[in-house]
């Protein structure tokens, strides 16, 4: 159910925005009252993609970015930390940017901006076969920005460094297709696929996924792409997915075939009532005190909560 025990009404801020909106990320901010967000956008008319910054500062005008960038082609994946944002496409490139609040920091006059858009332009930029063939399904931002992991369709998983260079950590030479990635530590990450199909990889055993869990339990009567992966903020060996058909699961390394099914459609036995059969496109873990509380949205923007 969503939660309604709100002090006061929340205060709605509409941006009218004819585009296509494929993805959405909050950006660091000194004041509460300043926020900003970067969105990626798809206008289907012109068939051109772009990435934008917007602020809800009262002082600027909404419909108006702060920055914008014009991408080789359709954002597939973005993701942000209070220094840094990732975007990577359809055509197979990652691209790395640095936040406004980040330009400040460093010295960069960031005072003009809400007048008239501005250009921005990525730290890093990473392109060609040689990287990844086809569409880069998800990444993800160490925290700190040191280094982005990348998968793609074409079963490739690398490592990007802010200076700009990557490594293969490992390439399935299209036997397997990736769609989702989560750092779990300085040198571990979970991925996710077609299948419902995890794996948790460490950077200090190099060749292959440490452990992999692949989906079994719905015994071949469905199939689904993992959309969406979070770690636990303290139970690091404990991670949540959410994917096609309102599929929910959580996954524990420590019981690595058992998997805590939340929400599923299928015959088995161990599946669930979904909360919704359409996908699931983001999934968060929280925890408080006294309860473990798993948030995941839904492609109509509903949050629940599942105690």
């Amino acid at each position: 159910m969503a939660r309604t025990n709100l002090t006061e009404p929340p205060k709605i801020h509409r941006i009218p925005q004819p585009k296509f909106i494929d993805a959405i990320r909050w950006l660091p901010s000194p004041s509460p009252f300043r926020k900003s967000f970067i969105t990626s956008l798809f206008d289907s008319d012109f068939h051109t993609p772009s990435l934008e910054i917007h602020s809800l500062d009262p002082s600027k005008t909404l419909t108006t970015p702060l920055l914008s960038w014009t991408p080789p082609s359709r954002i597939s994946s973005l993701k942000s930390t209070p220094s840094l944002f990732a975007a990577s496409t359809f055509l197979g490139s990652l691209h790395i940017f640095k936040t406004p609040e980040e330009m400040s920091v460093l010295g960069n006059d960031m005072s003009g901006l809400g007048s008239e858009t501005s250009v921005m332009e990525p730290v890093v930029s990473v392109v060609g076969r040689e990287f990844h063939v086809g569409s880069i399904g998800g990444v993800d931002l160490m925290e700190g920005g040191s280094e982005c992991v990348s998968v793609g369709e074409d079963g490739r998983v690398n490592l990007v460094v802010e200076k700009g260079g990557f490594r293969r950590v490992f390439d399935g030479n299209g036997l397997v297709s990736y769609s989702a990635v989560k750092w779990a530590s300085p040198s571990e990450f979970v991925t996710g696929g077609c299948g419902f199909g995890l794996q948790w990889w460490d950077l200090r055993q190099p060749g292959a996924a440490v452990a992999q869990f692949k989906g079994s339990w719905d015994h071949g009567t469905t199939s689904g792409i993992i959309h969406s992966i979070d770690i636990h903020p303290s139970r690091k060996h404990t991670c949540l997915a959410g994917g096609s058909s309102g599929t929910v699961f959580a996954w524990d390394l420590r019981r690595q075939q058992e998997p805590i099914i939340l929400s599923s459609i299928g015959s088995s036995d161990t599946m669930t009532q979904p909360l919704s059969e359409s996908e699931v496109w983001e999934v968060h873990m929280t925890t408080t005190p006294s309860l473990w509380i798993v948030h995941f949205i839904i492609a109509d923007l509903t949050c629940y909560d599942l105690l």
